[in-house]
């Protein structure tokens, strides 16, 4: 063998390594083609182990801190810290005989979940507030937000508390509890998947049937479509150009910007949900819906039951419900509804931004249910119906449509900002130029959003159909909508929206 072949071999496989190793600006993402090669390897392996229970859970579960440290580099030891504290901690708090024990074991796991999450992504914002209230400078710390930290954290935590509250037993063997926690499809972005909902689908066979494999295709192709076509289109070529720089656009231009906005993270991360549903579907595991189709929604109750299930199902079962609920009067309902999404909001993100956009929420769901409970003296299950309807799911778009405006943007400043062009400076005699200059997104939104308002059954339909259509059928339709996202996408990586959270 020549020195030329030697050299060629040794650069093809440094660029093999380059690719199978960590690289902060190129985070391993579902519709990234060297995802869909692993995945294949993965699921050929997979495969061969369908009878080896024990060595097919660890297989996976390798796969998955692979999966994550392409996601975050080293900082995969965080996901085995919160695993083996909560593993340890939930034995513990179970067979302890005093209820002071049981509660200490559940404040550890607070603290060591919470102590991550909170020094990851809220040091920097609480030293900055500090510094700000007693008037010093205030340099950031270098502090990487490892992605998906807030996800398995919340999925881990909420395991302990189950076990606290004695709605699960613990596991007896900590691979099992490795896998749950980590397992790929989920692990970055949700859906959160409670202990209970996933632990017993572990070790039963697996199964994937002609109902679930086309399913699984067809959540998969709509997940590429939302994303790359879709999402990252309007993102790249008008949204985040009104977000950055609100001031050069008209007051129309703005509003429609936060259309386009509405629309992009809805897309973004329906498309991830969509792929991670199934991709688990396909490994023969089940994931609750996260998105219902949240815009039809006839208020902002509803939105909540329709947006993020998973992440809100989560919020009311660990923090609404365990300041008191609804147990202990109306006034106090309120101010738990709105301390609930107070904290949401700042599990989005470390800014005031977010703070303003739970707390608009929360205000919202009181508001809501003082006037639909309290003065009209409705059944909380009351749907409207009708004119009603339809003037119903305008005015909750349009409000959920102004607090994305704070959610995305970076400061008070450039929201307030926004908000004030769109209601000081509108300019609609701009409105035919701005929509034959971007003629190509507003398509794109128009088909966004009229796909949305299908009928809820449509989904459905559609997943029967693959379903009958068969493997070759499926296959042909999955590569025309890869080759139709190659055909789009743009040269950068656009990470999923969430991936920050």
């Amino acid at each position: 063998m020549n020195d030329a072949v030697i050299n060629e071999l040794q650069q093809m496989g440094g660029r093999v390594l380059q690719q199978l190793t960590y690289n902060p600006d190129e985070p391993l993402l579902f519709s990234s083609g060297l995802f869909l090669f692993l995945f294949l390897g993965f699921t050929f392996v997979y495969m061969l182990l369908q009878r080896q229970q024990t060595l097919r859970l660890l297989f996976v579960t390798c796969f998955s801190y692979y999966f994550y440290y392409k996601s975050s580099g080293l900082y995969f030891f965080l996901l085995a810290v919160v695993t083996v504290s909560d593993f340890l901690l939930a034995r513990r708090i179970s067979s302890a005989v005093r209820q002071w024990q049981r509660r200490f074991c559940l404040i550890a796991s607070l603290v060591v979940d919470l102590g991550l999450l909170f020094y990851f992504k809220y040091t920097n914002f609480f030293a900055a507030t500090w510094a700000d209230i007693v008037g010093s400078n205030f340099q950031p710390y270098d502090i990487f937000l490892p992605v998906g930290i807030s996800f398995f954290t919340f999925q881990s935590l909420s395991y302990t508390i189950d076990v606290y509250r004695r709605q699960m037993k613990p596991l007896r063997g900590l691979l099992d509890y490795a896998f749950y926690v980590s397992f790929f499809p989920q692990l970055v972005a949700g859906p959160i998947v409670r202990a209970r909902d996933f632990v017993p689908q572990i070790r039963k066979p697996i199964i994937v049937t002609d109902r679930m494999f086309g399913r699984a295709v067809y959540l998969i192709c709509a997940g590429l479509l939302k994303k790359c076509v879709i999402s990252d289109y309007i993102s790249l070529n008008f949204v985040d150009r009104i977000f950055d720089n609100p001031t050069l656009y008209s007051g129309v231009e703005n509003l429609l910007g936060a259309y386009g906005y509405a629309l992009q993270i809805y897309c973004d991360f329906s498309g991830y949900s969509d792929m991670a549903i199934g991709l688990a579907l396909l490994l023969g595991f089940h994931f609750p819906q996260n998105f219902n189709a949240p815009y039809q929604s006839r208020s902002i109750t509803e939105f909540w039951r329709r947006w993020h299930i998973s992440l809100s199902t989560w919020i009311r079962n660990y923090i609404y419900i365990s300041l008191g609920g609804n147990r202990h009067g109306r006034v106090r309902q309120y101010f738990n509804l709105i301390v609930t999404m107070l904290l949401g909001g700042l599990w989005h993100g470390a800014s005031f931004n977010f703070v303003i956009w739970g707390g608009l929420h929360g205000m919202a769901l009181a508001v809501h249910k003082l006037f639909s409970q309290q003065m009209l003296h409705r059944d909380r299950h009351y749907q409207s119906q009708g004119v009603r309807r339809f003037f119903a799911v305008l005015f909750t778009f349009h409000f959920v449509v102004f607090c994305w405006i704070f959610f995305r943007n970076t400061t008070l400043d450039a929201s307030w900002t926004m908000v004030g062009r769109i209601f000081a400076d509108f300019h609609p005699e701009l409105l035919p130029q701005v929509l034959s200059g971007y003629r190509y997104v507003f398509i794109l939104i128009v088909l966004g959003y009229a796909v949305h308002l299908l009928p809820l059954n449509a989904e459905e339909r559609l997943s029967r159909f693959f379903a009958r259509s068969g493997v070759l059928c499926c296959a042909v339709a999955l590569a025309a909508v890869i080759y139709l996202v190659i055909q789009v996408k743009s040269s950068t990586i656009q990470p999923f929206i969430y991936f920050q959270f």
